[in-house]
């Protein structure tokens, strides 16, 4: 303890000495261990910590599996034979995706976030009860009445914490709930919600719509395998009356919660974990390479030492002091770093990170955080401290006591470590580079993209049709036929129309059967399902290819009729002409799907109903006015009816206006979700963007790193050799061959760190290939692009040390030896 005493008061010393050394050293550590905590930080949210929900490791998620991918979408009485598993299930609840949201009417009306639960919900999640309780299975029943459960939030918010609540009545789409309950603040439901209804299944449904999710508890001592093992016997059992399972390669499946939650966003956050890494190595190289230049001036001190009886070990353990000691102070300025970096990237982020909580709240820097901090600044500063500590520790010291101090380590063999380490800064700049190029490169593809329609000066509003009255679809088209009246009236307004979904929004899968066509028991034709208003194609101006729109003169007296879209015309009709065909939605799937049959009257042009990164699925849509109750009640169920209006002018200033008049259509229900199409758009490419974004920034932060790293080796170099300079141009070397050496032996260290990058980023690039959209991992023009870019910016980094030490005076060089 005496010695490391010492060694600290040494160290701190030796730091007060060279502030601008210990200045640049713990600026580069800071940028690295900042965005490291950063995105640690997001990555523990989302990965690491556990669910809140009691026993959350044996949650399960029940699944439909295929080769083509795994669906969450459970049926009613694919739900109850869940149920029946209670060798190896217990609390298996159903809840829905919480679509279309809630209309609290009245006084205050607002659109509120709300799922329907089946009433073993609340125990499978452990939800904590503040007031009241939660459903009881007979309010679960079809007979079981309105009832309601508020989150604490929406108690405090719009009843104000009144205790007395319990038993009083709120109006729903202007229908009267009462309240039974109100959870607890700890209570953090995915998806997130105010407000929890009922299900109410009949269990007896043959309804095959699979619109909702089912997640269970595994029985204690029930492994994940055998949950599979046992739900591919349930497939087998069901598969006669299931028309998905009639194909043998879907069956049923289990995952754990946690993943299922996490879906998608595991793999972008590990890549990005991995990018920010490269980034602090490089750091922790440039670091290494100033405590190497630091050491090799030092080497006559450490010489000294150990003739004086200091050993190997002790001049190790003083110079792995100082270099801790840099590193923490990295890691403290570095950890104010990452708190604003962590703010800055969830302002960024496009919103569907999971279990980051809404803005972010869910997501702070705690113990976790604090102790990987620690340990990656302990980790890194014994790092890019070892090798010059050991380096430094073994002097010559005959030779070393007879030089002088501005010749020690002179020479290019002399500086061999520094130049391996400024290899691999480049290195590893190459591969960020080249990372953020092809994301940038995708992302201008996937901007080039036309989406079919055209968005400008369309405003779109959200409208949740809750309440008996919309249950019908008589109700909802008098509903569209009044709004687009008064929508229409509005000076300014083209045009107005109604949807059940965004054109660039995921659709409702359907099955359809071409009439006078054999169909194959195995197979079923899937297609998207939407359905809209007259006006609709016009709003957003998506053309007709074929045969006619539709007009208000298609209601639900006249005869059935669709369009489709020219994706599923090529598909299903590749040599003849589908216009005037007839088809059958929905046989098979229950009596609220099963419709009359429809002539197709018309082929419209595709938009990217999957995203703008897929390409258009076929699709049906058919006219509002023509949907059959019991689609139109499931539709209100999962999903909010959609306002779409063109406007002449800018269509932002006419929200006001527009919403007034869809509230008094309506009977007083409130609007949500209000955008341009245009901003719908740039947030369908959100992620997209936000991930460009950040792995651009660590790439130029590697680039910015790795640069410095040329030009303090290469000035550095330039300093120890001045009498060899000097010497040169005595002898009749002018400036700029004295240049172009020093140019020449920076260059190579450039183009050798950019041969080593890209040989790794063939490998490496696979890891984002899914990302990438409209471009290979291996462009060519990203491949030539960031190595000519790279050796503009090296050679500049190159050329202030190559053009000092051409303007030497060489009678001032000689003179200084």
């Amino acid at each position: 303890m005496s010695d490391f005493w010492d060694n600290l008061k040494h160290a701190v010393r030796m730091f007060r000495a060279n502030p601008g050394f210990t200045f640049a050293a713990i600026a580069a550590l800071a940028l690295g261990i900042g965005i490291n905590t950063a995105i640690f930080t997001v990555v523990d949210a989302v990965l690491l910590k556990p669910l809140t929900y009691p026993d959350a490791d044996r949650i399960v998620q029940f699944l439909n599996t295929s080769p083509q991918g795994d669906g969450t979408g459970t049926s009613i009485p694919n739900f109850v034979a869940f149920q029946q598993q209670t060798s190896v299930f217990q609390d298996v609840a159903a809840f829905d995706w919480g679509g279309p949201g809630f209309n609290l009417t009245g006084d205050r009306p607002e659109q509120v976030r709300g799922i329907h639960v089946t009433e073993a919900y609340f125990r499978l999640f452990g939800a904590p009860v503040f007031l009241g309780r939660t459903f009881t299975p007979q309010e679960d029943s079809p007979s079981g009445g309105r009832v309601v459960v508020l989150s604490y939030g929406l108690w405090q918010r719009r009843f104000g914490g009144n205790p007395n609540v319990i038993g009083t009545a709120v109006s729903l789409g202007n229908e009267p709930y009462t309240v039974v309950g109100v959870l607890g603040e700890s209570f953090l439901s995915d998806p997130e919600a105010d407000i929890w209804l009922p299900f109410q299944f009949d269990r007896n449904s043959i309804n095959q719509g699979h619109y909702f999710n089912a997640a269970a508890r595994l029985k204690p001592g029930v492994t994940l395998a055998q949950g599979n093992a046992l739900l591919k016997v349930v497939a087998d059992q069901v598969r006669s009356r299931d028309l998905l399972l009639r194909n043998a390669n879907r069956s049923f499946g289990v995952e754990p919660l946690r993943d299922r939650i996490v879906g998608d966003a595991r793999r972008p956050l590990l890549v990005m974990l991995g990018a920010v890494s490269l980034v602090l190595l490089i750091a922790c190289a440039n670091v290494a390479n100033l405590l190497l230049i630091r050491a090799t001036g030092r080497r006559r001190e450490f010489a000294i030492r150990a003739a004086l009886g200091a050993s190997q070990s002790r001049i190790v353990r003083q110079l792995l002091t100082e270099s801790v000691l840099l590193s923490l102070g990295g890691g403290i300025l570095g950890l104010v770093l990452g708190y604003l970096g962590l703010r800055g990237l969830l302002a960024m982020s496009p919103g569907d990170i999971p279990r980051i909580g809404e803005h972010g709240a869910a997501v702070n820097i705690d113990w976790r955080v604090l102790a990987f901090t620690v340990g990656v600044s302990l980790f890194t500063g014994i790092l890019f401290g070892l090798f010059p500590a050991i380096g430094a520790s073994r002097p010559n010291l005959n030779c070393t006591l007879k030089e002088n101090s501005n010749r020690s380590g002179t020479g290019f063999q002399q500086s061999k470590a520094r130049s391996l380490l400024v290899i691999s800064e480049v290195s590893l700049a190459v591969v960020l580079l080249i990372g953020a190029a092809l994301l940038i490169r995708s992302f201008l593809a996937l901007h080039q993209v036309n989406p079919g329609i055209d968005p400008h000066n369309v405003l779109t509003l959200e409208m949740s049709l809750t309440g008996d009255r919309y249950q019908k679809t008589a109700g909802v088209a008098q509903l569209i036929r009044e709004g687009r009246q008064r929508l229409n009236a509005i000076p300014g307004i083209e045009n107005s129309a109604s949807v059940s979904c965004l054109p660039t929004d995921n659709n409702v899968g359907m099955n359809f059967n071409v009439i006078g066509r054999t169909a194959d028991e195995t197979q079923l034709n899937i297609v998207a399902w939407m359905s809209a208003s007259a006006g609709y194609f016009d709003v957003f101006k998506i053309p007709i290819l074929r045969g006619r729109d539709f007009t208000d003169r298609d209601a639900a007296g006249a005869p059935g009729v669709v369009l489709i879209n020219q994706t599923m015309a090529r598909k299903f009709w590749p040599k003849e002409d589908p216009v005037g065909q007839q088809i059958i939605i929905g046989k098979g799937i229950g009596p609220e799907y099963q419709e009359p049959p429809r002539q197709i009257i018309g082929i419209v042009g595709d938009t990217h109903n999957d995203g703008l990164d897929r390409a258009p699925r076929p699709e049906v849509i058919v006219p509002q006015a023509q949907v059959s109750d019991g689609m139109s009640a499931i539709v209100a169920r999962i999903g909010p009816v959609t306002w779409v209006v063109r406007t002449h002018t800018e269509p932002h200033p006419f929200i006001s206006d527009v919403s007034e008049q869809l509230r008094q259509a309506s009977g007083g229900f409130p609007v949500a979700q209000v955008r341009s199409m245009n901003e719908v758009i740039v947030r369908s490419t959100a992620r997209e963007s936000f991930n460009m974004l950040l792995l651009s920034i660590f790439a130029a932060s590697a680039l910015v790193l790795a640069s410095i790293g040329i030009y303090g080796l290469m000035a550095y170099s330039v300093q120890q050799r001045t009498q060899e300079m000097g010497i040169r141009m005595a002898l009749g070397a002018d400036r700029t061959r004295i240049r172009n050496l020093v140019v020449r032996q920076g260059m190579q260290l450039a183009v050798a760190g950019m041969v080593l990058g890209i040989c790794a980023s063939f490998a490496l690039t696979r890891l984002i290939a899914s990302f990438l959209f409209g471009v290979k991992s291996w462009d060519p023009v990203v491949f030539v692009a960031v190595p000519t870019i790279l050796s503009a910016v090296a050679l500049l980094a190159v050329w202030l040390p190559a053009a000092r030490a051409s303007r030497l005076n060489p009678v001032a060089a000689l003179r200084a030896e």
